[in-house]
Protein backbone atom coordinates (compact mmCIF):
# COMPACT_ATOMS: atom_id res chain seq x y z
CA UNK A 1 0.00 0.00 0.00
CA UNK A 2 0.99 3.77 -0.34
CA UNK A 3 -0.49 7.05 -0.50
CA UNK A 4 -2.26 8.48 -4.24
CA UNK A 5 0.22 11.19 -3.91
CA UNK A 6 3.04 8.83 -3.21
CA UNK A 7 1.83 6.67 -6.64
CA UNK A 8 1.37 9.64 -8.75
CA UNK A 9 4.77 10.66 -8.18
CA UNK A 10 6.24 7.59 -8.65
CA UNK A 11 4.20 6.63 -11.99
CA UNK A 12 5.57 10.52 -12.92
CA UNK A 13 8.92 9.59 -12.38
CA UNK A 14 9.23 6.91 -15.22
CA UNK A 15 8.27 9.53 -17.94
CA UNK A 16 9.23 13.07 -16.09
CA UNK A 17 13.15 14.51 -15.78
CA UNK A 18 11.73 17.65 -13.77
CA UNK A 19 9.71 19.37 -11.72
CA UNK A 20 9.04 23.27 -11.32
CA UNK A 21 6.26 24.04 -8.29
CA UNK A 22 4.58 26.18 -5.60
CA UNK A 23 3.91 24.43 -3.33
CA UNK A 24 0.20 24.80 -1.72
CA UNK A 25 -2.39 22.52 0.07
CA UNK A 26 -3.34 20.86 -3.22
CA UNK A 27 -0.20 19.75 -3.99
CA UNK A 28 2.17 19.84 -0.77
CA UNK A 29 2.26 15.65 -0.50
CA UNK A 30 3.01 15.68 -4.04
CA UNK A 31 5.75 17.69 -3.64
CA UNK A 32 6.84 15.20 -0.80
CA UNK A 33 6.95 12.43 -2.42
CA UNK A 34 8.80 13.60 -5.42
CA UNK A 35 11.37 15.02 -3.01
CA UNK A 36 11.39 11.85 -0.79
CA UNK A 37 10.57 8.44 -3.09
CA UNK A 38 11.93 9.48 -6.42
CA UNK A 39 15.14 11.03 -8.18
CA UNK A 40 13.06 13.73 -9.96
CA UNK A 41 14.95 16.86 -9.80
CA UNK A 42 12.50 19.59 -8.55
CA UNK A 43 13.02 23.46 -8.45
CA UNK A 44 11.09 25.38 -6.38
CA UNK A 45 9.74 28.94 -7.94
CA UNK A 46 8.23 32.20 -6.65
CA UNK A 47 5.18 32.46 -9.33
CA UNK A 48 2.75 29.75 -10.37
CA UNK A 49 2.70 31.15 -13.80
CA UNK A 50 6.32 30.15 -13.39
CA UNK A 51 6.21 26.74 -12.99
CA UNK A 52 4.31 26.24 -16.52
CA UNK A 53 7.13 28.78 -18.52
CA UNK A 54 10.11 27.06 -16.90
CA UNK A 55 8.70 23.19 -17.74
CA UNK A 56 7.84 24.75 -21.18
CA UNK A 57 11.04 26.28 -22.03
CA UNK A 58 12.89 22.95 -20.38
CA UNK A 59 11.55 21.17 -22.98
CA UNK A 60 11.65 23.80 -25.67
CA UNK A 61 15.96 23.59 -24.36
CA UNK A 62 16.02 19.67 -24.48
CA UNK A 63 13.14 17.77 -26.33
CA UNK A 64 12.52 16.01 -22.78
CA UNK A 65 9.31 16.28 -20.32
CA UNK A 66 8.79 18.86 -17.42
CA UNK A 67 6.12 18.78 -15.25
CA UNK A 68 4.64 21.97 -13.41
CA UNK A 69 2.95 21.85 -9.87
CA UNK A 70 0.47 24.24 -8.19
CA UNK A 71 -2.22 24.28 -5.73
CA UNK A 72 -5.98 24.74 -6.16
CA UNK A 73 -7.94 28.03 -6.90
CA UNK A 74 -6.19 30.71 -6.80
CA UNK A 75 -2.50 28.83 -7.58
CA UNK A 76 -4.16 27.11 -10.80
CA UNK A 77 -5.80 30.16 -12.12
CA UNK A 78 -2.06 31.88 -11.85
CA UNK A 79 -0.76 29.20 -14.05
CA UNK A 80 -3.32 30.12 -17.05
CA UNK A 81 -1.44 32.87 -19.36
CA UNK A 82 1.74 29.85 -19.16
CA UNK A 83 -0.49 26.93 -20.50
CA UNK A 84 -2.53 29.24 -23.21
CA UNK A 85 0.99 29.80 -24.32
CA UNK A 86 2.03 26.03 -24.09
CA UNK A 87 -1.46 25.26 -25.54
CA UNK A 88 -0.82 27.53 -28.50
CA UNK A 89 3.10 26.80 -29.63
CA UNK A 90 2.15 23.06 -29.52
CA UNK A 91 4.79 22.41 -26.48
CA UNK A 92 3.87 18.96 -24.26
CA UNK A 93 4.35 19.32 -20.49
CA UNK A 94 2.40 18.07 -17.36
CA UNK A 95 0.45 20.39 -14.79
CA UNK A 96 -0.18 18.83 -11.28
CA UNK A 97 -2.82 20.70 -9.57
CA UNK A 98 -4.85 20.19 -6.41
CA UNK A 99 -8.68 20.38 -7.22
CA UNK A 100 -11.57 20.51 -5.09
CA UNK A 101 -12.52 17.32 -2.91
CA UNK A 102 -14.58 14.73 -4.89
CA UNK A 103 -17.43 15.43 -2.39
CA UNK A 104 -17.93 19.56 -4.42
CA UNK A 105 -16.39 22.80 -4.74
CA UNK A 106 -15.68 24.71 -1.80
CA UNK A 107 -16.24 29.05 -1.54
CA UNK A 108 -12.86 29.40 -2.96
CA UNK A 109 -12.91 26.75 -5.71
CA UNK A 110 -13.35 27.19 -9.48
CA UNK A 111 -14.27 24.79 -12.14
CA UNK A 112 -10.30 24.13 -13.19
CA UNK A 113 -11.56 21.55 -15.69
CA UNK A 114 -13.37 24.19 -17.89
CA UNK A 115 -10.45 26.76 -17.09
CA UNK A 116 -7.94 24.56 -18.37
CA UNK A 117 -10.53 23.52 -21.45
CA UNK A 118 -10.89 27.24 -22.60
CA UNK A 119 -7.27 27.59 -23.20
CA UNK A 120 -6.87 23.96 -24.91
CA UNK A 121 -5.76 22.03 -22.05
CA UNK A 122 -7.18 18.67 -21.11
CA UNK A 123 -7.51 17.69 -17.53
CA UNK A 124 -7.36 14.04 -16.15
CA UNK A 125 -8.33 13.52 -12.43
CA UNK A 126 -6.74 10.91 -10.01
CA UNK A 127 -8.82 8.99 -8.73
CA UNK A 128 -7.80 5.90 -6.05
CA UNK A 129 -8.50 3.51 -8.18
CA UNK A 130 -6.40 4.19 -11.07
CA UNK A 131 -3.73 6.66 -10.43
CA UNK A 132 -1.08 5.46 -12.06
CA UNK A 133 -2.98 4.70 -15.33
CA UNK A 134 -4.65 8.24 -15.34
CA UNK A 135 -1.00 9.51 -15.32
CA UNK A 136 0.21 7.42 -18.17
CA UNK A 137 -3.23 8.60 -20.01
CA UNK A 138 -1.97 12.13 -19.36
CA UNK A 139 1.69 11.92 -20.38
CA UNK A 140 0.50 9.88 -23.75
CA UNK A 141 -2.02 12.57 -24.29
CA UNK A 142 0.75 15.53 -23.70
CA UNK A 143 3.63 13.69 -25.96
CA UNK A 144 1.37 12.42 -28.65
CA UNK A 145 -0.58 15.67 -29.61
CA UNK A 146 2.41 18.25 -28.27
CA UNK A 147 0.13 19.75 -25.84
CA UNK A 148 -0.15 20.87 -22.13
CA UNK A 149 -2.41 18.06 -20.17
CA UNK A 150 -3.57 18.68 -16.46
CA UNK A 151 -3.51 16.69 -13.73
CA UNK A 152 -5.71 17.07 -11.15
CA UNK A 153 -5.20 15.52 -7.53
CA UNK A 154 -9.00 16.02 -5.81
CA UNK A 155 -7.92 17.76 -2.23
CA UNK A 156 -9.77 14.90 0.01
CA UNK A 157 -7.89 12.26 -1.68
CA UNK A 158 -3.65 12.87 -1.46
CA UNK A 159 -3.27 10.88 1.13
CA UNK A 160 -5.86 8.24 1.38
CA UNK A 161 -4.05 4.76 0.46
CA UNK A 162 -4.51 3.00 -2.76
CA UNK A 163 -2.83 -0.32 -4.20
CA UNK A 164 -0.50 0.30 -7.28
CA UNK A 165 -1.90 -0.23 -11.10
CA UNK A 166 -3.55 -3.39 -11.29
CA UNK A 167 -4.93 -5.57 -13.92
CA UNK A 168 -8.91 -6.06 -14.42
CA UNK A 169 -7.61 -9.61 -12.78
CA UNK A 170 -6.09 -8.13 -10.01
CA UNK A 171 -2.62 -8.66 -10.34
CA UNK A 172 -0.35 -6.24 -9.68
CA UNK A 173 1.65 -4.58 -12.29
CA UNK A 174 4.68 -3.38 -10.57
CA UNK A 175 5.53 -0.91 -13.36
CA UNK A 176 3.38 0.77 -15.55
CA UNK A 177 3.70 0.79 -18.77
CA UNK A 178 5.40 3.05 -21.49
CA UNK A 179 3.44 5.61 -23.31
CA UNK A 180 2.46 4.87 -26.32
CA UNK A 181 2.72 7.21 -29.08
CA UNK A 182 1.65 8.55 -32.19
CA UNK A 183 3.97 7.65 -35.33
CA UNK A 184 4.77 10.16 -37.95
CA UNK A 185 2.18 11.49 -40.06
CA UNK A 186 3.18 10.04 -43.24
CA UNK A 187 1.21 10.64 -46.77
CA UNK A 188 -0.59 7.82 -48.02
CA UNK A 189 -2.45 7.79 -51.30
CA UNK A 190 -1.94 8.72 -55.00
CA UNK A 191 -2.62 12.26 -54.39
CA UNK A 192 -0.54 12.89 -52.00
CA UNK A 193 2.40 10.67 -53.93
CA UNK A 194 1.78 12.85 -56.76
CA UNK A 195 2.40 16.00 -55.39
CA UNK A 196 5.70 14.76 -53.98
CA UNK A 197 6.78 14.05 -57.43
CA UNK A 198 5.11 17.33 -58.71
CA UNK A 199 7.32 19.41 -55.70
CA UNK A 200 10.31 17.15 -56.75
CA UNK A 201 9.79 18.83 -60.22
CA UNK A 202 8.67 22.27 -59.35
CA UNK A 203 12.30 22.79 -57.14
CA UNK A 204 14.25 20.81 -60.30
CA UNK A 205 13.29 23.46 -62.58
CA UNK A 206 13.67 26.45 -60.30
CA UNK A 207 16.25 29.19 -61.38
CA UNK A 208 16.20 30.57 -58.09
CA UNK A 209 15.39 27.82 -55.13
CA UNK A 210 14.54 28.64 -51.23
CA UNK A 211 13.97 26.79 -48.60
CA UNK A 212 12.10 27.98 -45.61
CA UNK A 213 12.16 25.73 -42.73
CA UNK A 214 10.82 26.10 -39.12
CA UNK A 215 10.44 24.61 -35.83
CA UNK A 216 8.32 21.73 -37.13
CA UNK A 217 11.12 20.85 -39.09
CA UNK A 218 13.58 20.87 -36.08
CA UNK A 219 11.57 19.07 -33.70
CA UNK A 220 10.79 16.13 -36.89
CA UNK A 221 14.54 15.94 -37.05
CA UNK A 222 14.46 16.90 -40.96
CA UNK A 223 17.13 19.40 -40.82
CA UNK A 224 19.92 16.93 -42.17
CA UNK A 225 17.96 16.03 -45.19
CA UNK A 226 16.76 19.48 -45.78
CA UNK A 227 20.55 20.47 -45.87
CA UNK A 228 20.89 17.92 -48.81
CA UNK A 229 18.08 18.87 -50.54
CA UNK A 230 19.08 22.14 -50.38
CA UNK A 231 22.80 21.30 -51.61
CA UNK A 232 21.16 18.85 -54.26
CA UNK A 233 19.02 22.09 -55.81
CA UNK A 234 21.98 24.70 -55.18
CA UNK A 235 19.06 26.28 -53.01
CA UNK A 236 19.20 29.61 -50.43
CA UNK A 237 18.05 29.09 -47.18
CA UNK A 238 15.85 30.93 -44.73
CA UNK A 239 14.04 29.90 -41.59
CA UNK A 240 11.38 31.54 -39.54
CA UNK A 241 12.26 32.93 -35.92
CA UNK A 242 11.77 29.51 -34.00
CA UNK A 243 13.69 27.41 -36.57
CA UNK A 244 16.82 30.03 -36.12
CA UNK A 245 20.54 27.64 -36.33
CA UNK A 246 18.41 24.54 -38.64
CA UNK A 247 20.59 25.44 -41.60
CA UNK A 248 23.36 28.21 -40.48
CA UNK A 249 25.91 27.52 -43.93
CA UNK A 250 27.65 30.01 -45.93
CA UNK A 251 24.10 30.11 -48.48
CA UNK A 252 21.52 30.58 -45.21
CA UNK A 253 20.01 34.04 -45.45
CA UNK A 254 19.15 33.86 -41.63
CA UNK A 255 15.73 34.47 -40.14
CA UNK A 256 12.87 35.38 -42.30
CA UNK A 257 10.58 38.36 -41.88
CA UNK A 258 10.49 40.90 -39.90
CA UNK A 259 13.54 39.94 -37.68
CA UNK A 260 15.54 39.15 -41.41
CA UNK A 261 18.23 41.68 -42.85
CA UNK A 262 16.82 44.20 -45.86
CA UNK A 263 19.10 42.38 -47.72
CA UNK A 264 18.41 39.02 -47.29
CA UNK A 265 14.64 39.22 -47.35
CA UNK A 266 15.15 41.09 -51.46
CA UNK A 267 16.82 38.15 -52.10
CA UNK A 268 13.58 36.08 -50.93
CA UNK A 269 11.50 37.69 -52.76
CA UNK A 270 13.31 37.25 -55.73
CA UNK A 271 12.84 33.32 -55.27
CA UNK A 272 10.90 31.92 -58.23
CA UNK A 273 9.41 27.97 -56.18
CA UNK A 274 9.93 28.31 -52.02
CA UNK A 275 9.72 25.03 -50.33
CA UNK A 276 8.49 25.83 -46.86
CA UNK A 277 9.01 22.64 -44.15
CA UNK A 278 7.31 22.78 -40.45
CA UNK A 279 6.24 26.50 -40.09
CA UNK A 280 2.99 27.80 -40.14
CA UNK A 281 3.83 30.88 -41.78
CA UNK A 282 2.37 33.76 -39.68
CA UNK A 283 1.94 37.26 -40.53
CA UNK A 284 4.96 38.12 -38.84
CA UNK A 285 7.41 35.37 -40.84
CA UNK A 286 5.35 36.68 -44.34
CA UNK A 287 5.96 40.43 -43.25
CA UNK A 288 2.15 40.79 -43.72
CA UNK A 289 2.08 39.10 -47.22
CA UNK A 290 5.04 41.04 -48.56
CA UNK A 291 7.29 38.12 -47.89
CA UNK A 292 7.61 36.68 -51.37
CA UNK A 293 7.35 38.26 -54.73
CA UNK A 294 4.11 38.32 -56.83
CA UNK A 295 5.09 35.16 -59.00
CA UNK A 296 6.29 33.16 -56.91
CA UNK A 297 5.39 29.48 -56.26
CA UNK A 298 5.05 28.61 -52.77
CA UNK A 299 4.88 24.64 -51.45
CA UNK A 300 4.07 23.70 -48.38
CA UNK A 301 4.54 20.68 -46.31
CA UNK A 302 3.10 20.46 -42.70
CA UNK A 303 1.25 18.71 -40.08
CA UNK A 304 -1.57 20.97 -40.27
CA UNK A 305 -4.98 19.82 -41.77
CA UNK A 306 -4.46 22.27 -44.75
CA UNK A 307 -2.07 25.09 -46.03
CA UNK A 308 -1.75 27.71 -43.48
CA UNK A 309 -1.23 30.25 -45.89
CA UNK A 310 -3.81 31.24 -49.12
CA UNK A 311 0.00 31.69 -50.79
CA UNK A 312 0.48 28.04 -50.47
CA UNK A 313 -0.28 26.62 -54.13
CA UNK A 314 0.66 22.97 -53.23
CA UNK A 315 0.77 21.48 -50.10
CA UNK A 316 1.59 17.81 -48.51
CA UNK A 317 0.40 16.95 -44.98
CA UNK A 318 3.02 14.65 -43.38
CA UNK A 319 5.48 14.10 -40.94
CA UNK A 320 9.09 17.13 -41.95
CA UNK A 321 11.10 14.97 -42.23
CA UNK A 322 8.99 11.74 -43.48
CA UNK A 323 8.39 14.25 -46.49
CA UNK A 324 11.63 15.35 -47.39
CA UNK A 325 13.04 12.00 -47.18
CA UNK A 326 10.86 11.37 -49.42
CA UNK A 327 11.03 14.47 -51.64
CA UNK A 328 15.26 13.89 -51.96
CA UNK A 329 14.14 10.52 -53.55
CA UNK A 330 12.57 12.04 -55.51
CA UNK A 331 14.80 14.58 -57.01
CA UNK A 332 17.77 11.74 -56.94
CA UNK A 333 15.74 9.87 -59.51
CA UNK A 334 14.84 12.59 -62.08
CA UNK A 335 18.64 13.96 -61.54
CA UNK A 336 18.18 17.02 -60.40
CA UNK A 337 20.60 19.25 -60.90
CA UNK A 338 21.88 22.15 -59.02
CA UNK A 339 20.27 25.99 -60.31
CA UNK A 340 23.47 28.10 -59.26
CA UNK A 341 21.68 30.68 -57.82
CA UNK A 342 23.00 30.86 -54.53
CA UNK A 343 26.56 30.74 -56.41
CA UNK A 344 25.48 34.09 -58.15
CA UNK A 345 24.88 36.11 -55.36
CA UNK A 346 26.67 37.73 -51.91
CA UNK A 347 24.63 35.87 -49.29
CA UNK A 348 27.23 37.34 -46.66
CA UNK A 349 26.80 41.29 -47.35
CA UNK A 350 22.83 40.52 -47.66
CA UNK A 351 22.35 39.18 -44.04
CA UNK A 352 24.15 41.74 -42.46
CA UNK A 353 22.71 44.32 -40.57
CA UNK A 354 22.45 48.63 -39.43
CA UNK A 355 25.03 48.33 -37.04
CA UNK A 356 23.40 51.07 -35.47
CA UNK A 357 25.05 54.33 -33.36
CA UNK A 358 26.80 54.01 -30.41
CA UNK A 359 24.46 56.80 -28.86
CA UNK A 360 20.46 57.34 -30.63
CA UNK A 361 19.90 61.36 -30.94
CA UNK A 362 18.31 61.46 -27.24
CA UNK A 363 21.68 60.92 -26.05
CA UNK A 364 20.70 57.18 -24.94
CA UNK A 365 21.99 54.06 -26.11
CA UNK A 366 21.22 52.88 -29.60
CA UNK A 367 19.75 49.41 -29.34
CA UNK A 368 21.23 48.01 -32.15
CA UNK A 369 24.90 49.36 -31.41
CA UNK A 370 24.78 47.74 -27.70
CA UNK A 371 23.18 44.22 -29.45
CA UNK A 372 26.46 44.00 -31.93
CA UNK A 373 28.68 44.84 -29.18
CA UNK A 374 26.88 42.14 -27.30
CA UNK A 375 26.93 39.72 -29.55
CA UNK A 376 31.04 39.67 -29.44
CA UNK A 377 31.24 39.18 -25.79
CA UNK A 378 28.56 36.69 -25.05
CA UNK A 379 29.75 33.05 -24.64
CA UNK A 380 29.54 30.93 -27.78
CA UNK A 381 27.80 27.75 -25.68
CA UNK A 382 24.89 30.12 -24.80
CA UNK A 383 21.18 29.44 -24.90
CA UNK A 384 18.92 32.42 -25.77
CA UNK A 385 15.65 32.92 -23.85
CA UNK A 386 13.06 35.73 -24.83
CA UNK A 387 10.70 37.55 -23.28
CA UNK A 388 8.02 39.13 -25.58
CA UNK A 389 7.96 42.96 -26.07
CA UNK A 390 9.40 45.11 -28.81
CA UNK A 391 12.87 44.76 -27.96
CA UNK A 392 12.52 41.08 -29.81
CA UNK A 393 14.16 42.27 -32.60
CA UNK A 394 17.39 42.88 -31.75
CA UNK A 395 18.25 39.26 -30.29
CA UNK A 396 16.78 37.90 -33.08
CA UNK A 397 18.72 39.61 -35.44
CA UNK A 398 21.83 40.62 -33.69
CA UNK A 399 22.62 36.89 -31.46
CA UNK A 400 23.55 34.09 -33.75
CA UNK A 401 22.43 30.74 -31.93
CA UNK A 402 23.97 27.31 -32.97
CA UNK A 403 20.57 25.34 -33.38
CA UNK A 404 16.59 26.08 -33.05
CA UNK A 405 16.96 24.52 -28.63
CA UNK A 406 19.03 27.33 -28.22
CA UNK A 407 16.77 29.98 -29.11
CA UNK A 408 13.59 30.13 -26.80
CA UNK A 409 10.70 32.26 -27.33
CA UNK A 410 8.18 31.84 -24.40
CA UNK A 411 5.07 33.77 -25.02
CA UNK A 412 4.77 34.49 -28.65
CA UNK A 413 2.78 32.19 -29.86
CA UNK A 414 0.21 34.16 -27.34
CA UNK A 415 1.48 37.39 -28.03
CA UNK A 416 2.42 37.83 -24.13
CA UNK A 417 5.23 39.60 -22.18
CA UNK A 418 6.43 38.70 -18.57
CA UNK A 419 7.62 34.81 -19.09
CA UNK A 420 11.22 36.06 -19.50
CA UNK A 421 13.06 35.39 -15.49
CA UNK A 422 10.88 31.92 -14.74
CA UNK A 423 12.11 30.80 -19.13
CA UNK A 424 15.77 31.13 -17.79
CA UNK A 425 15.35 28.78 -15.01
CA UNK A 426 13.62 25.75 -17.18
CA UNK A 427 16.38 26.60 -20.03
CA UNK A 428 18.93 26.45 -16.90
CA UNK A 429 17.92 22.74 -15.77
CA UNK A 430 17.63 21.86 -19.30
CA UNK A 431 20.99 22.66 -20.18
CA UNK A 432 22.86 23.21 -17.10
CA UNK A 433 26.70 23.46 -18.94
CA UNK A 434 25.57 26.43 -21.08
CA UNK A 435 25.55 29.81 -20.09
CA UNK A 436 21.38 30.66 -20.39
CA UNK A 437 21.00 34.04 -21.77
CA UNK A 438 17.90 36.42 -21.53
CA UNK A 439 16.63 39.37 -23.55
CA UNK A 440 13.31 41.15 -21.64
CA UNK A 441 12.08 44.44 -21.44
CA UNK A 442 11.42 47.32 -18.30
CA UNK A 443 7.71 45.56 -18.72
CA UNK A 444 7.97 42.55 -19.11
CA UNK A 445 10.78 42.44 -16.68
CA UNK A 446 8.58 44.07 -14.13
CA UNK A 447 5.62 41.55 -14.83
CA UNK A 448 8.45 38.65 -14.18
CA UNK A 449 10.33 40.18 -11.22
CA UNK A 450 9.07 37.12 -9.03
CA UNK A 451 11.19 34.53 -10.51
CA UNK A 452 14.30 36.99 -10.94
CA UNK A 453 15.19 35.79 -7.64
CA UNK A 454 14.77 32.02 -9.37
CA UNK A 455 16.69 33.17 -12.32
CA UNK A 456 19.64 33.79 -10.65
CA UNK A 457 19.33 31.06 -7.77
CA UNK A 458 19.34 28.38 -10.70
CA UNK A 459 21.14 29.43 -13.03
CA UNK A 460 23.69 31.34 -11.05
CA UNK A 461 27.29 31.72 -12.84
CA UNK A 462 25.76 30.54 -15.79
CA UNK A 463 22.87 32.75 -16.52
CA UNK A 464 22.71 36.63 -17.50
CA UNK A 465 20.18 38.83 -18.65
CA UNK A 466 19.90 42.06 -20.93
CA UNK A 467 16.86 44.32 -19.89
CA UNK A 468 16.19 46.96 -22.76
CA UNK A 469 15.17 49.50 -20.42
CA UNK A 470 13.57 52.18 -22.68
CA UNK A 471 11.09 53.68 -19.87
CA UNK A 472 7.85 52.54 -22.02
CA UNK A 473 5.84 49.42 -23.35
CA UNK A 474 7.89 49.97 -26.21
CA UNK A 475 5.43 47.92 -28.63
CA UNK A 476 3.08 50.13 -27.74
CA UNK A 477 4.49 53.52 -28.08
CA UNK A 478 5.68 52.59 -31.73
CA UNK A 479 2.28 51.33 -32.86
CA UNK A 480 -0.14 53.23 -30.63
CA UNK A 481 1.62 56.39 -29.91
CA UNK A 482 1.88 57.28 -33.47
CA UNK A 483 -1.66 56.76 -34.45
CA UNK A 484 -2.34 59.43 -31.36
CA UNK A 485 -3.34 57.32 -28.79
CA UNK A 486 -2.82 58.64 -25.10
CA UNK A 487 1.61 58.19 -24.21
CA UNK A 488 0.64 58.44 -20.60
CA UNK A 489 -0.65 54.86 -20.04
CA UNK A 490 2.38 53.75 -22.23
CA UNK A 491 4.95 54.91 -19.85
CA UNK A 492 6.84 53.40 -17.34
CA UNK A 493 9.23 55.13 -14.55
CA UNK A 494 13.01 54.27 -15.55
CA UNK A 495 13.10 51.50 -13.37
CA UNK A 496 16.87 50.58 -11.83
CA UNK A 497 16.76 46.92 -12.53
CA UNK A 498 20.67 46.74 -11.60
CA UNK A 499 19.85 47.24 -8.03
CA UNK A 500 16.77 44.61 -8.29
CA UNK A 501 19.03 42.31 -9.67
CA UNK A 502 21.91 43.48 -6.94
CA UNK A 503 19.13 42.74 -4.33
CA UNK A 504 19.00 39.07 -4.62
CA UNK A 505 22.53 38.12 -5.19
CA UNK A 506 23.19 39.04 -8.60
CA UNK A 507 25.67 41.37 -9.90
CA UNK A 508 23.68 44.24 -11.27
CA UNK A 509 25.54 47.06 -13.91
CA UNK A 510 24.04 49.56 -15.69
CA UNK A 511 24.82 50.24 -19.02
CA UNK A 512 24.34 53.69 -20.52
CA UNK A 513 27.51 53.50 -23.08
CA UNK A 514 29.09 50.83 -25.04
CA UNK A 515 32.20 51.32 -22.85
CA UNK A 516 29.69 50.08 -19.68
CA UNK A 517 29.56 46.80 -21.97
CA UNK A 518 33.04 46.04 -20.73
CA UNK A 519 31.40 44.64 -17.78
CA UNK A 520 30.29 41.40 -19.95
CA UNK A 521 33.97 40.85 -21.28
CA UNK A 522 35.04 40.93 -17.34
CA UNK A 523 32.41 38.50 -16.34
CA UNK A 524 32.60 35.85 -19.24
CA UNK A 525 36.64 35.85 -18.74
CA UNK A 526 35.97 34.44 -14.77
CA UNK A 527 34.60 30.91 -14.41
CA UNK A 528 31.28 29.91 -13.70
CA UNK A 529 31.62 28.83 -10.45
CA UNK A 530 33.53 32.31 -9.37
CA UNK A 531 30.88 34.86 -10.95
CA UNK A 532 27.39 35.41 -10.04
CA UNK A 533 24.47 35.70 -12.33
CA UNK A 534 24.27 38.99 -14.48
CA UNK A 535 21.96 41.65 -15.22
CA UNK A 536 22.91 44.35 -17.57
CA UNK A 537 20.33 47.14 -17.10
CA UNK A 538 20.51 49.13 -20.73
CA UNK A 539 19.32 52.13 -20.76
CA UNK A 540 17.94 52.44 -24.32
CA UNK A 541 16.59 55.26 -26.82
CA UNK A 542 12.55 54.93 -27.59
CA UNK A 543 13.56 56.44 -30.31
CA UNK A 544 14.97 53.45 -32.27
CA UNK A 545 12.23 51.95 -33.33
CA UNK A 546 12.88 47.67 -34.46
CA UNK A 547 12.35 46.94 -38.12
CA UNK A 548 9.39 44.27 -37.22
CA UNK A 549 7.60 47.33 -35.81
CA UNK A 550 7.83 49.49 -39.05
CA UNK A 551 5.65 46.68 -40.50
CA UNK A 552 3.56 45.98 -37.74
CA UNK A 553 2.36 50.11 -38.48
CA UNK A 554 2.84 50.07 -41.68
CA UNK A 555 -0.06 47.01 -42.34
CA UNK A 556 -2.03 48.96 -39.72
CA UNK A 557 -2.20 51.95 -41.24
CA UNK A 558 -3.00 50.42 -44.95
CA UNK A 559 -6.16 48.41 -43.30
CA UNK A 560 -9.44 50.34 -43.62
CA UNK A 561 -10.78 51.93 -39.97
Amino acid sequence: MTTLSAHVAHTLSRHVDHVFGVMGNGNAHLIDALERDTNVGYTPMRHEVGCVVAADAYFRASGRLAAATATYGAGFTNTITALAEAAQARVPLIVIAGEAPTSGHRPWDVDQIALASAVGARTYTVGRADAGGTVILAVEHALSYRVPAVLALPYDVVKTEVVTTSTQGGEVEAEPPEPRLLEPLRPTGAFAQAQVRRFAERLAGAQRPLLLAGRGAWLSGAGPVLRQIADRLGALTTTTALGRGLFDDAYDLGVAGGFGADGAMDLVAQADVVLVVGAGLNQFTMRFGQLFGPGTEVLQVDVAQTSTHPFVSGYVRGDARVVSEQLLDELERIEAKPSGWRESVDVTAARTYHPGEELAPDGRLDPRSAACRIAELLPEDRVVVSDGGHFIGWANMYWPVASPDRMIMVGTAFQSIGLGFPSVAGAARAKPESTVVLTTGDGGGLMAAADLESAVRVAGGRGMAVVWNDGAYGAEVHVYGRQGLAREPMVIDEVDFAALARAVGAQGVVVRTLKDLDALAEWRARSPQERPFLLLDLRVSPEVVAPYQEEILRANSSRPA
